[in-house]
C-alpha cells in the first residue's frame, strides 16, 4: 500500500514538473515577444534619425572608459593597437 503511494505521488510530483516547465516555456516565449516589439519600436524610431545616433556614437566616445576602438581602413582590416590606452 506504501509503495502505490510512492509511485502515485512520484507521478503527481513528475505531472506537476511537466505543468511548470511549460508555464515557465510560455513565459520565456512571452518575454522574447516584447523584447521583439520593443526592439522593432526602436528600431522604427532610429530609422532617419543619423543627427541622433551620431550625437549618442560621440557621447560614448567621450564617456568611454578606456576601450580600445578598431576602426577599418581601405581594406576592412583594422589598425590594431594604434594609439593603445595608458601608452
Amino acid at each position: 500500500m506504501q509503495a502505490k503511494a510512492r509511485v502515485t505521488l512520484a507521478q503527481a510530483e513528475g505531472e506537476a514538473k511537466i505543468v511548470q516547465a511549460k508555464a515557465e516555456g510560455q513565459a520565456d516565449i512571452e518575454r522574447a515577444k516584447a523584447a521583439a516589439e520593443a526592439n522593432r519600436i526602436i528600431g522604427e524610431s532610429l530609422k532617419g534619425n543619423e543627427e541622433y545616433l551620431r550625437y549618442v556614437w560621440i557621447k560614448g566616445l567621450q564617456d568611454g572608459k578606456g576601450e580600445r576602438i578598431y576602426i577599418p581602413t581601405e581594406a576592412g582590416l583594422p589598425i590594431l593597437e594604434a594609439g593603445k590606452a595608458g601608452n
